[in-house]
Parts: structure tokens; sequence; C-alpha cells
């Protein structure tokens, strides 16, 4: 079994280096079929990772396959190409999934803001809606952007400190502290903090 699978593996590593060569060599034919069974393999391989989100595998070899294009200068013919190209495809992988991680850890639910600065009543939506844009119009600029920005129209932190000229760090401080004066500003209101 392991040596059918070493075989195996010999072989595959032995087509891809052979197109890898005629590609760079200016072989057109050859680079396409390379992407070709390199997508595969990637796919494969990313699949069995990412098994819980299937759907972003796809965008994810694409950008192994595009680092790879733009980093053929750094490969050493005297490795296998295989490791060279599962080691850009790793790289890749926990780039997105500290991407990931990131984006996830530093989004609120709005709804489960709402109710968390006050008992919100979808009935009572419209009087929710003006008592916050009040609540917000008592803030400074550099905490109502960032609020507006990430909590009402979804934007990411990074985008809120590009659309403010705020850095990511002061974006975060000031939503934080933004959030805190709002929950007082319902206190003074009469609303349930």
């Amino acid at each position: 079994m392991l040596t059918l699978m070493n075989t195996r593996l010999h072989t595959v590593e032995s087509q891809l280096n052979a197109l890898w060569l005629k590609a760079k060599a200016g072989d057109a034919i050859s680079y396409s079929l390379l992407l070709h069974e390199l997508s595969r393999h990637l796919r494969s391989f990313l699949k069995r990772r990412l098994q819980s989100r299937v759907h972003e595998v796809e965008d994810l070899v694409q950008e192994v396959l595009l680092a790879i294009h733009q980093k053929r200068h750094t490969y050493q013919a005297d490795q296998p190409l295989t490791s060279w190209v599962y080691a850009i495809a790793r790289y890749k992988l926990i780039d997105h999934l500290r991407s990931y991680a990131r984006r996830e850890s530093q989004q609120d639910d709005i709804e489960d803001w709402q109710d968390e600065l006050w008992g919100y009543d979808p009935s009572t939506a419209s009087d929710s809606k003006g008592m916050l844009n009040s609540m917000l119009s008592e803030l400074p600029d550099k905490q109502r952007l960032p609020i507006q920005l990430t909590k009402l129209e979804g934007h990411s932190l990074e985008e809120s400190a590009r659309i403010t000229g705020q850095s990511l760090a002061s974006v975060k401080v000031n939503i934080h502290r933004g959030l805190k004066d709002l929950k007082e500003l319902a206190k003074k209101l009469g609303g349930n903090p």
C-alpha cells in the first residue's frame, strides 16, 4: 500500500514538474494544463481543510494559483514542485483562516447590539430609530461616524478606518467609547440600557 502511494506521488510529481519546466520555457498549452492539474490537487487539499466552509474553496484555489504565478521565480529546481505548491497553499489557507477569525471576532450583530442598548421592541422600531439618531447626533464625529459605518451600515473596521481617516486602533477605541456614551445617554433619556 505504501509503495503504491509513493509510486503515485512520484508519478504526480514527475508529471507536474515536466509541465512546470515546459511552462517556464514559454509553452502556453503546458502552462494551461499545469494550472488545470494544480487546481484539481489544490481543490482536494483545501476541501479537506475547509469542510465547514466548502463555498470558500474555489476563491482560495484562485488565490493560491495567483500566488504560485507571482512567486514562480522563487521555485528552486532541486526541491519537489508539489512541496513548494502545498507550502504556498498552506500559507494562503492560514492567512484566510486568520482573516476570517479576525472578521468574525470584530463584528457584532446589529440586532444583538440594539437589544443590549435598550429593550428592542419591533413595534417601536421607528421610535427607537429616532431615539438612536438623536443620541448619535450627541456624539462627537470621531465616535459617531465609526459607529454608523460599522454597526448600522455593516462596514468592516478596516473600511471604517479608511473612510474616516482614523487608525484601526482609533476606530476600535472610538466605537467602544461611543457605545459606552450611548448607553449613558439612554439611561438619561429613561431607556433601558
